[in-house]
C-alpha cells in the first residue's frame, strides 16, 4: 500500500463530494495506492480553512497555485468553475502532477482542446468527471451493447432533464449569466458523453436551442437571462444509427432525467436515473407471447455493485459514482495507463456542443468534423 497526496480546488458541491469519495475510496475498492488529503483551496484564506476541517485536509489556502509547486501534493482533483479549468490543469500537466478535472473539460472548445492537447502531448494520467455513466446500471448497459446483446444500434432517444430553474421567478444567479453555464453549456455535457459511450460517435447533427425564461429577479430588478434553458439535438451517428438528444433545466417536474432508450436489431435498453438501480431489458429473441421489458436490478454481478453492497436490489448511489471515479483516477495514476473518459474524451463532448451551438445559430446540419 502506497500513499498519495491529493491537492483539491473547489469547496462547493463537487468539492465536497470528490472530498469523501477521497476519504473512501480506499476502504470500498482497497486500492493499492491511498489518497492523503494534503490541501484545499477555496476562493478566501477563511473560507478554506473553514472547509479543510470540514473535509479533513491537511492544510488550506486561497491560491491554487501552491498545490501545484507544493511536494506534498503529488495529483490534483479540479472542482471549481469551468472557467477556472484550463490553467490550473495546464500548470498541473506542466509539473506532471496528475489530474482530474470536473465536467464539462473547459469553458469553451477552445479550452476543451488545449488542455486535450496538452494531456497528449505529456504521459501525466487524466481525467474528466462524467459520474453518471459510472453507475452500475450504465456500466452493465455497456456491456451488454458492446456484448452485441442488443444486436446493431438503430436508434437512441437520450435526454438530462431536470427542473431546478423550472420556475420562472427563481433568482438570477451564475447559472443564467454565464455562456458556459447555461444548459447547453453545463447540464448537455453529461448525456452527451453518455451517448457518445453507449452509441459511438456521432457524424452530424441539427440543434434547436432555447431560453424559455428571459428575464429572472435581480438584485435591481428584472435581469435579461443570457444563456439557454433548454435544447434539442437530431443526431446521426458515424454507425448509420439516428438518435434524439433533449436537454433542460426547466423540465418541471424531473429532478434527475438522466435517462436513455436504445433500440437494436436484436432488443432494446431503457434506464432512468430516478430509478438508477435498474436497467430495463427488452430481448426481441423471446418468443412472442413471452417478449416485454424485463427490470433488472443491480447486484453484486454487475459492474462495480459488490464493493458497496452483497445485496442485489439494494442499490447504489450518486455518492458511489463519485468513489469509483476516484478508484480509476488512482488506477491510471498507478498503471500509467489511460482510463475512461480522459481528457481526450472530454474534448469529443465539447466538440459536439459547440457544433450544436453552430447548428442553432446556422440553422442547419453541421458535421461533428469541422470542429
Amino acid at each position: 500500500m502506497t500513499t498519495i497526496g491529493i491537492g483539491l480546488v473547489g469547496t462547493g458541491y463537487m468539492g465536497k463530494a470528490h472530498a469523501v469519495a477521497l476519504k473512501s475510496v480506499g476502504a470500498v475498492f482497497n486500492t493499492k495506492l491511498r489518497p492523503v488529503c494534503e490541501i484545499i483551496c477555496s476562493t478566501t484564506v477563511a473560507g478554506a480553512a473553514r472547509k479543510a476541517v470540514e473535509y479533513g485536509f491537511n492544510t488550506s489556502t486561497s491560491h491554487w497555485q501552491d498545490l501545484i509547486t507544493n511536494p506534498r501534493v503529488e495529483a490534483i482533483v479540479i472542482a471549481s468553475p469551468q472557467t477556472t479549468h484550463r490553467q490550473i490543469a495546464l500548470d498541473a500537466i506542466a509539473a506532471g502532477k496528475p489530474v482530474f478535472c470536473e465536467k464539462p473539460l473547459g469553458a469553451s472548445l477552445e479550452d476543451a482542446r488545449a488542455m486535450a492537447a496538452a494531456a497528449a502531448a505529456s504521459d501525466v494520467p487524466n481525467m474528466v468527471g462524467f459520474n453518471y455513466i459510472r453507475a452500475p446500471a450504465t456500466q452493465l448497459a455497456r456491456e451488454m451493447i458492446a456484448g452485441g446483446e442488443i444486436g446493431e444500434l438503430i436508434h437512441v432517444r437520450a435526454e438530462h432533464t431536470e427542473d431546478f430553474l423550472a420556475n420562472p421567478e427563481e433568482p438570477a444567479s451564475w447559472r443564467t449569466r454565464d455562456a458556459c453555464a447555461g444548459n447547453l453549456g453545463d447540464l448537455s455535457p453529461h448525456i452527451i458523453n453518455a451517448v457518445l459511450r453507449l452509441v459511438g460517435p456521432i457524424e452530424r447533427l441539427v440543434a434547436d436551442v432555447q431560453t424559455v425564461y428571459t428575464t429572472r429577479p435581480g438584485s435591481g430588478g428584472r435581469e435579461a437571462v443570457t444563456n439557454d434553458d433548454q435544447a434539442n439535438l437530431l443526431c446521426r451517428f458515424e454507425s448509420g444509427a439516428m438518435g434524439s438528444i433533449h436537454v433542460s433545466r426547466v423540465a418541471t417536474g424531473r429532478k434527475m432525467g438522466y435517462g436513455f432508450d436504445i433500440t437494436g436489431t436484436k432488443g432494446a435498453l431503457r434506464f432512468d436515473a430516478e430509478d438508477q438501480n435498474a436497467l430495463w431489458f427488452y430481448d426481441a429473441r423471446l418468443r412472442r407471447g413471452r417478449q416485454g421489458f424485463a427490470k433488472l436490478l443491480t447486484g453484486p454481478e454487475h459492474p462495480d455493485f459488490l464493493a458497496f453492497c452483497e445485496g442485489a436490489g439494494h442499490g447504489t448511489g450518486y455518492a458511489a459514482q463519485i468513489i469509483i471515479e476516484a478508484r480509476d483516477f488512482l488506477t491510471a495514476i498507478e498503471t500509467r495507463e489511460s482510463v475512461f473518459p480522459t481528457f481526450h474524451d472530454g474534448l469529443q463532448v465539447s466538440r459536439v456542443v459547440a457544433a450544436a451551438a453552430r447548428s442553432h445559430a446556422d440553422g442547419g446540419w453541421v458535421r461533428i468534423a469541422e470542429f
